[in-house]
């Protein structure tokens, strides 16, 4: 415990980045200096500003009222500044999270939402001890990619009603039902909202290449706000809708589940913790490359997890990394969770003194900000340079971006997954090969003949195997014995080039082997990487006899 609350590792050395310690704690025993203190505080009161709108409209987007939004902003961000493995990451509700809570809140209420994140974040803190941090590293760019598209165009689709202001009392769940009602009442669209949902959209988009005084979607809650008072215009608020927001933290609160409804959320939960570990994992590394450090991304885990359970009990949806506010905090000199803490405690301020005046934004100024957060999600430019790339990867991102839009985001997460890891077996298969090598003085097709293969014996038949060895690639191994024709005496199969090997490839090896064995051929494996032999080694057919260090080897082996 004393190392942990001291910055050190358990051995009494730096930690490092697989190091269960916080970065604050380790930042504050190397000390932070008095300028870098201001320069974190006036970037954390520069990230509370641009945070504000955005927590409230990710509340409401998400099925909740405004303060619930807030609320999470402000536990969870201040629990990832103090505990979290990175310098400058930014916590809080995300868009990324919109389509999931709205779901569950339609399926199992407030309650079913509260106790899903609470689970979501107990299994994310155990990814972190479990130091399951760089496994999460593996996810294919383009699942990423393809599901994060989708979700900016689910939140798009959510948000056309208050945008335009359409008369529509109920908006289907189901994507394309949805775009019907809407496409039917588009005529009917009043355009006070209309324009105050643009003017927030542009505001939104494009303040920021003008001044960097004041954040574009802050700019936009002003500019409509102000709007919407002093020229009373008859426009939907937040207060109209929801009523007055809250000035004060509620108490927590926990409810222990049933079995049964444990069961029922226990998928709901798996997908807040993949979805939530994999964007603040993605956060922080976005961050390293803008600040030039390194993150703890099992460090990390723990605290988000800690930040969706701390958040769940004071009734908030879940947590992540924010990359756009993360990126916000660097670009105003934040280097230390110092400024995620200012960021934190200038939202719960504002929340304590100026929660009344929340109610007068317009629902159509908070309509064109997630519409900008859902351009600004997506890699649309990924999606031009994948259609003119490699096909396979067109396919992957595709699937996972349709079937997030139209059906689940953890069925298009489980469908891309699967997908992409078909097609890097294929892949891999293809890149393996085996071939005969022939002897100097002979054609040859392959990439290289050494020097060790001049004056080989005429009975002699050398394979050469490239490549990984796996199930993808074992069937290659039928066509070797077709190859051996009643002159060859002595097979040596040469795996130099053979990186690794699975169960499936051994099984062949061994059917090869004893093939050719049945045949009376003499059989022998050269050139093996360490790795491929501790796993033959295991073998009961894999005797000293077959193996050999080269040809050379062989060639003394054999007598010749």
């Amino acid at each position: 415990m004393a190392s942990f609350l001291f910055g050190r590792s358990n051995d009494g050395k730096p930690p490092t980045e697989e190091s269960l310690v916080p970065k604050f704690f380790s930042l504050l025993r190397e000390g932070i200096s008095a300028a870098q203190l201001r320069r974190d505080a006036v970037a954390g009161l520069v990230v509370g500003i641009v945070a504000l709108p955005l927590a409230i409209a990710f509340g409401i987007a998400s099925g909740v009222t405004p303060e619930k939004g807030l609320i999470t902003a402000i536990i969870g961000g201040l629990v990832v500044a103090v505990f979290g493995g990175s310098r400058v990451q930014i916590g809080g509700p995300t868009g990324a999270f919109i389509i999931i809570v709205a779901g569950i809140i339609a399926q199992h209420g407030l309650d079913g939402l509260i106790m899903a994140t609470f689970l979501a974040g107990m299994l994310i803190m155990l990814m972190g001890f479990l130091r399951a941090g760089k496994l999460l590293k593996y996810f294919p760019h383009t699942v990423i990619v393809g599901f994060t598209a989708g979700i900016a165009v689910v939140i798009f689709s959510t948000q056309v009603k208050d945008l335009l202001g359409l008369p529509v009392q109920q908006v289907p769940a189901d994507f394309v039902e949805k775009w019907g009602v809407l496409g039917k009442n588009l005529a009917a669209l009043d355009p006070v909202a209309t324009v105050l949902g643009l003017a927030s959209l542009l505001l939104s988009l494009f303040l920021g290449r003008f001044t960097k005084l004041l954040p574009g979607p802050m700019a936009a809650i002003l500019v409509c706000t102000a709007a919407v008072y002093f020229l009373d215009l008859p426009v939907e608020t937040i207060g109209s809708r929801f009523g007055a927001i809250s000035g004060s933290l509620p108490a927590p609160a926990f409810q222990v589940p049933s079995l049964a409804t444990l069961r029922e959320l226990i998928n709901p939960a798996i997908a807040i913790a993949l979805l939530g570990s994999i964007e603040s994992l993605l956060s922080a590394v976005v961050a390293d490359g803008m600040i030039g450090g390194r993150h703890r991304s099992n460090m990390e885990l723990v605290a988000q997890g800690g930040a969706n359970m701390l958040s769940a009990l004071f009734g908030g949806i879940p947590v992540t990394g924010a990359i756009a506010r993360t990126a916000t905090n660097v670009n105003n000199g934040g280097r230390t969770p110092v400024s995620a803490i200012v960021h934190a405690l200038t939202l719960l301020v504002i929340m304590l003194v100026a929660a009344p005046l929340a109610a007068l934004i317009p629902m159509a100024c908070l309509a064109g900000i997630l519409v900008a957060v859902a351009w600004n999600m997506g890699e649309w430019s990924y999606f031009r340079s994948a259609i003119k790339g490699n096909r396979y990867d067109l396919a992957v991102l595709m699937t996972t971006f349709l079937l997030t839009v139209i059906f689940d985001l953890v069925l298009a997460i489980e469908v891309g997954m699967v997908l992409a890891a078909f097609i890097f077996m294929k892949r891999m298969a293809d890149v393996t090969d085996l071939r005969p090598v022939l002897a100097e003085g002979e054609a040859s097709t392959t990439r290289a003949v050494d020097r060790e293969l001049k004056g080989l014996p005429k009975d002699m038949l050398v394979f050469e195997i490239t490549g990984p060895l796996f199930f993808g690639a074992a069937l290659r191994f039928q066509h070797v014995m077709k190859e051996v024709s009643d002159k060859h005496r002595v097979v040596v199969l040469r795996m130099k080039y053979v990186p690794m090997i699975d169960a499936t490839g051994i099984k062949r090896l061994e059917d090869m082997v004893k093939g050719m064995q049945a045949r009376h051929r003499s059989v022998y494996l050269t050139d093996l990487v360490p790795a491929v032999e501790r796993e033959l080694q295991g073998q009961t057919w894999f005797t000293p006899e077959l193996c050999a260090k080269n040809l050379a080897e062989v060639l003394r082996k054999i007598g010749r």
